[in-house]
C-alpha cells in the first residue's frame, strides 16, 4: 500500500472463451492489495486457466454480502489499497455487485477505474442482426408472471433495441409474455453460451423463439429484441389543427408561424393547415349569430 488514498479497479472477465480475457486483468490480478469477488472458486480457477496467482488478499464481494463488504473495501481504499473487484463474468455493475462499491468510493472521493472486458451485453446486441445505432439494457426481469408482465408493459412502446438476461428455466415464459406483450411478430434474437463451445444465436419472431424455448434451453441467456415501429406522424382532424393554430397565436405567434409549427409538429403540408383554418374562418362567418333564431 502506498499510503495515500488508494484505487478502485472494475475489471472485466471472460463472458465464456478464457483467452478473451483483457491483457491487463492478469497484472492487475497479481499485483491488487484486495481482489474482490463474486466467487472465489470462480476467480481460483481464472487464474489458474491464466497461469497466474493473486498476491493479494481475496474476499467474496456478491449479492449476499455486498452491503456489508462496502464499508470495509472502503477503508482499505481509503488506506491506500488498490483494490480489485471481478465478477464471475463481464463487467462488474451490469446485472452483477459493483454498483454500491462504485458509488461509495465515488462518495469518498476516491480513484475508480476500469480494465475493459466482454460484454454479453455488447456481444448479443451486435450478434442480433437488429439495429444497434440505438439500443437500451433492461437486465434480468421480475421472475412473478404479473410483475414481468407489468414490466413488459411500460416498454411495450420503447422504439430502441432492448437487451435483457434470463435465467434459462424462466426462458419460454418471458418470451411467451413478450409475443403477448410485444406482439408475435416482433423479431428478437437468443443469444445463448456466447463465446463458448455450444454457442447459438436464435433469431426470428417472438412467437416462433416461444415455441422453440418450450421443448427446454440451457445455458447462459441474453435476448435481443427489436424496438417498437415508429407509428408515424399523429392523424388530426381540421378542428384539432385549427384549435392549434388558435393556441399559438393567443400565446404571441403570428398565424403564418403558428401554422407553420403545427403543420411541422403533425407532419402535414403547410397548405392543408392553410386550408383547415381558412375553412374554419369561412365557416364561422356564415354561421348564425348566437342568440338568433326561433325563440
Amino acid at each position: 500500500m502506498t499510503g495515500t488514498t488508494g484505487t478502485l479497479v472494475l475489471a472485466g472477465t471472460p463472458i465464456g472463451d478464457v483467452a478473451d480475457a483483457p491483457p491487463r486483468l492478469a497484472a492487475e490480478l497479481e499485483t491488487a492489495d484486495v481482489v474482490a469477488a463474486e466467487d472465489t472458486r470462480r476467480l481460483r480457477r481464472l487464474t489458474q486457466a491464466l497461469g497466474i496467482h493473486t498476491t493479494g488478499r481475496v474476499v467474496s464481494y456478491f449479492e449476499g454480502n455486498e452491503s456489508a463488504r462496502t464499508p470495509e473495501l472502503v477503508e482499505a481504499l481509503i488506506g491506500g489499497a488498490r483494490v480489485l473487484l471481478v465478477t464471475d463474468a463481464g463487467m462488474p455493475s451490469v446485472s452483477d455487485p459493483g454498483y454500491r462499491l462504485v458509488a461509495a468510493a465515488v462518495e469518498k472521493d476516491i480513484k475508480v477505474t476500469a480494465v475493459p472486458g466482454p460484454s454479453a451485453v455488447l456481444t448479443a446486441l451486435a450478434l442480433s442482426a437488429l439495429p444497434v445505432d440505438r439500443f437500451c439494457f433492461e437486465g434480468f426481469l421480475p421472475r412473478k408472471a404479473g410483475e414481468r408482465l407489468g414490466r413488459l408493459r411500460e416498454v411495450a412502446d420503447e422504439r430502441r433495441t432492448m437487451v435483457f438476461f434470463e435465467a434459462p428455466h424462466r426462458l419460454d415464459d418471458t418470451l411467451a409474455a413478450m409475443a403477448e406483450v410485444f406482439g408475435a411478430d416482433r423479431r428478437a434474437a437468443v443469444c445463448r453460451e456466447l463465446t463458448k463451445t455450444y454457442e447459438e444465436v436464435k433469431r426470428g419472431p417472438l412467437g416462433e423463439l416461444a415455441a422453440w424455448a418450450a421443448e427446454g434451453v440451457r445455458g447462459e441467456i441474453t435476448v435481443v429484441v427489436e424496438g417498437a415501429a415508429d407509428s408515424g406522424p399523429e392523424e388530426l382532424d381540421a378542428e384539432e389543427l385549427v384549435r392549434r393554430v388558435r393556441v399559438r397565436e393567443e400565446a404571441g405567434e403570428r398565424r403564418k408561424e403558428a401554422i407553420a409549427a403545427v403543420a411541422a409538429d403533425a407532419g402535414l403540408p403547410k397548405r392543408e393547415v392553410f386550408d383547415a383554418v381558412v375553412a374554419a374562418k369561412n365557416a364561422e362567418r356564415t354561421a348564425p349569430a348566437k342568440g338568433k333564431g326561433l325563440s
